[in-house]
């Protein structure tokens, strides 16, 4: 039943958003056409108000009545706020209709999350109460693994399949970054801590590629592209700066970025089909990491 409740709290915050404006007399007759109605040919006044509660509870998304015109709408969102609604809307209708393929379950394939199953209600825990977290943390660069990390979490990002925690280390009293898949022993901390108010997690994030938040100088970067290849940069950005120039035969693709380690990786993924033109310093990061790679084979 929860499940199904789930189900149906997504269902209506869908088709408000579809329509912009709705009645509950339209609403009524998508209601009507659902699978949820079980033949209902109108959604009980009372069923709506609990749903709308609790996609308050859940979802942080306000559902707003105009008394002027009695049409429902969804209450404006800033772009963060909006971009995890979405993220939480998409994984709970994936997980419905993922729940209802089991037939087939063979035939699908998915990438496995392990930080997600393990730690990430604990951490989201510890950021709903400003709770310290401790852990012992496993880096892939170490035989064993350093102990009893204190950190005060400052926001958790997701990135190739991998969530990672954000927030101050008590010991070193600077801001680091942890993979929560190689994190293990974690509790969270009876005590609370004051968050920093001069801390934006939005600003601090803003200009880096990934999860690699380093201080340094913010770069013009261009890269430039064959049309195939920018089909896809369209439909996916590399970043939320993407700008794009079309030319006949290219496209060259402007970012604000911080040169980063996980940044020179993705662009060194594509291979031939992207060419870095701007600025000198990463090109000269590209030209030193593909003859490093070109000399293991001669």
């Amino acid at each position: 039943m929860a499940k199904d409740l789930l189900n149906r709290y997504v269902w209506l915050v869908d088709t408000i958003r579809r329509h912009g404006r709705i009645t509950r007399r339209e609403l009524n007759d998508c209601w009507r056409r659902s699978r949820f109605s079980d033949g209902d040919t109108t959604l009980p006044r009372r069923t709506f108000y609990n749903y709308r509660q609790a996609i308050e509870d859940l979802f942080d998304i306000n559902i707003i009545c105009d008394q002027s015109t009695f049409e429902y709408y969804i209450a404006d969102e800033d772009a963060h706020n909006e971009s995890v609604t979405e993220w939480l809307l998409n994984a709970a209708a994936t997980n419905d209709v993922l729940s209802s393929s089991r037939d087939i379950s063979q035939k699908i394939f998915l990438e496995d999350v392990p930080s997600a199953r393990e730690h990430l209600a604990t951490a989201i825990n510890a950021l709903k109460s400003s709770s310290p977290l401790r852990f012992d943390y496993h880096p892939y660069t170490r035989s064993t693994p350093t102990p009893a990390i204190v950190i005060e979490p400052y926001f958790l990002k997701i990135f190739r399949q991998r969530w990672y925690l954000t927030g101050r280390v008590v010991a070193e009293k600077r801001i680091k970054t942890y993979a929560l898949d190689r994190i293990s022993s974690l509790v969270i901390l009876p005590e609370h801590f004051t968050p920093d108010p001069s801390f934006d997690p939005e600003a601090y994030s803003r200009d880096s590629f990934g999860i690699i938040f380093s201080l340094g100088e913010v770069k013009n970067i261009v890269i430039r592209t064959d049309t195939r290849q920018a089909k896809y940069f369209r439909a996916l950005p590399l970043h939320h700066s993407q700008q794009e120039m079309i030319h006949d035969e290219f496209s060259d693709f402007h970012y604000r970025l911080r040169i980063t380690d996980d940044f020179v990786a993705e662009i060194l993924s594509y291979g031939p089909r992207v060419t870095v033109m701007e600025p000198p310093e990463l090109r000269a990061i590209i030209r030193d990491r593909l003859s490093n790679s070109l000399a293991n084979y001669s």
